[in-house]
C-alpha cells in the first residue's frame, strides 16, 4: 500500500520514512524544512490544497520543479481518523459477519457511531499513525 505523508512545520522530518515517495501539504511549508526533506526522500509527487498552492512562495514550486515532483492540487476534507487500519478492516469484517452495532463495541472497544460511520464510509483517504497523518493511494 502506497502512503502519502501530510507535511507541515511542525512535521519531524527525522519521522518520515526514507522510502516516501509522495507528500501532501495542507498549509504553506518553510523551505528549508522542504529542502531537508527532499535530499531524505525521492519525492515524486506532491499534493496540495487549492488555497495552500495559491500561498506558497514561487521559491518553494521551483523546488518541486527542479526536483522532477508534480505538483497536482488536491482537496481532502474532513479530519483523518485516530484508528488503526487492522482495527478498521476487523471492524468492517465484522459487520460483514452481520454482527450487530453494540457487539462489535463491545468486541472492539470502538464507539458505535464510530462503527456505523467506517461502515458507512468505509473507503476513507486518510488515518492517524501516530500524531503522523497519512494518505492512503
Amino acid at each position: 500500500m502506497n502512503m502519502k505523508y501530510s507535511i507541515s512545520d511542525h512535521t519531524s522530518i527525522d519521522k518520515i520514512p526514507t522510502n516516501t515517495e509522495a507528500i501532501h501539504l495542507t498549509r504553506p511549508v518553510k523551505i528549508d524544512t522542504l529542502e531537508k526533506l527532499m535530499k531524505k526522500c525521492k519525492i515524486r509527487e506532491v499534493t496540495i490544497s487549492r488555497s495552500c498552492f495559491d500561498r506558497i512562495p514561487d521559491k518553494t514550486k521551483k523546488l518541486f520543479k527542479d526536483s522532477g515532483a508534480e505538483i497536482s492540487i488536491e482537496e481532502k476534507r474532513g479530519r483523518a481518523i485516530d484508528i488503526p487500519l487492522e482495527k478498521m478492516l476487523e471492524v468492517i469484517e465484522l459487520r460483514k459477519d452481520y454482527q450487530s452495532v453494540r457487539e462489535i463495541e463491545r468486541l472492539t472497544g470502538i464507539p458505535k457511531s464510530t462503527i456505523h460511520y467506517l461502515v458507512k464510509y468505509a473507503t476513507r483517504t486518510k488515518i492517524k499513525k501516530g500524531k503522523q497523518v497519512v494518505y492512503l493511494k
